[in-house]
């Protein structure tokens, strides 16, 4: 058994903000933003437009793009830690906005920008070793807008909204199995480098928590960059050695659009060239658990992977997570 993806889609919101927006929000500047990040512009979701508003255009493109319709499914995961409420989940919300009746299995997952791999990996488990399953929708979706700190310059000018869908199907046929290897880790350790504070049972949301603006992102900078850099590369070494895989037949390498100087310490660590890393960051920013989606739904119907093509995803988000995929598309 094995999987393969039969379809991609994403979706933006239309509304765009550029550096030289945000140069009249707070204190920076188009060449401060471009030159630590290499973002030019992310989308930004409108003030009705929730989560699952997002996620359901995305998979309404990527089932378009699969020949399905939404009764096709048996499951859907939504990969997001900005989700629509507690509960329930926002894969039932997005079942429900789809249309789908035959009552699917539906469930969220959290592992912050690691959350698409995370869950394409438990997505092939489910295909592989449950009969009754056969195609799932894999969905990285986040509004990320909404819990950024527009008053912190060293975090607001990072972070964008939008959406990405990918229906994997089952397969007999292990000539069309797209899953070569995969890499999965985290480390609690650094949970505090990355988070937000409050909104949880360790610190309820209040009001002085709210004037504190501890439901926003919190980031060390610094210590997330080398933590970043050092866990994708050596999970992307796992996953080829596992696979016996060199960085030569890779065709493309796909890692999360965290920003520009990342993504280029990843590839010069890897000897990848730069030509063949895919970047989109510099117009959406850092979509998290969305951000590899939208790359490879750019890249399928732009016609630059080919059937047999080695891709590389990799990524890392707070917890710590991080990950690596090596699909054979």
């Amino acid at each position: 058994m094995g999987i393969r993806i039969i379809g991609t889609g994403s979706y933006t919101p239309e509304k765009v903000l550029t550096n030289q927006d945000l140069e009249k929000m707070v204190e920076t500047s188009d060449e401060w933003i471009t030159t630590r990040t290499g973002i030019k512009e992310r989308h930004i979701a409108a003030d009705n437009q929730i989560t699952s508003d997002l996620a359901l255009e995305a998979s309404k493109n990527a089932l378009e793009a699969a020949g399905i319709g939404p009764d096709d499914l048996d499951g859907i995961i939504v990969a997001s830690f900005t989700v629509d409420q507690l509960l329930p989940a926002t894969s039932c919300i997005l079942q429900q906005k789809l249309g789908v009746s035959n009552k699917c299995l539906c469930f969220d997952m959290q592992a912050a920008c690691s959350g698409l791999l995370y869950a394409i990996n438990v997505a092939d488990s489910m295909l592989n070793f449950n009969p009754g399953i056969n195609r799932m929708l894999v969905v990285g979706a986040e509004k990320l807008s909404s819990i950024v700190d527009w008053t912190d310059r060293t975090t607001c000018v990072l972070f964008g909204d939008g959406a990405a869908a990918i229906v994997l199907e089952s397969t007999n046929d292990t000539d069309e199995d797209c899953m070569v290897s995969s890499n999965l880790g985290a480390d609690g350790n650094y949970s505090n480098i990355l988070q937000i504070p409050a909104g949880g049972t360790a610190m309820p949301m209040t009001k002085d928590a709210l004037d504190q603006k501890l439901n926003c992102i919190k980031m060390e900078g610094q210590e997330t960059f080398k933590l970043a850099v050092g866990n994708m590369v050596a999970s992307c070494k796992k996953a080829l050695d596992d696979a016996g895989v060199t960085i030569d037949q890779v065709k493309w390498l796909v890692p999360h659009q965290a920003n520009y100087r990342i993504l280029k310490a990843v590839a010069t660590r890897l000897k990848m060239p730069e030509e063949r890393v895919y970047m989109n960051v510099d117009r959406f920013g850092n979509t998290s658990a969305a951000s590899i989606g939208l790359c490879l739904d750019e890249m399928a119907r732009g016609e630059l992977v080919q059937r047999g093509d080695y891709v590389l995803l990799t990524a890392f988000g707070g917890g710590l997570t991080w990950g690596a995929v090596l699909l054979r598309w």
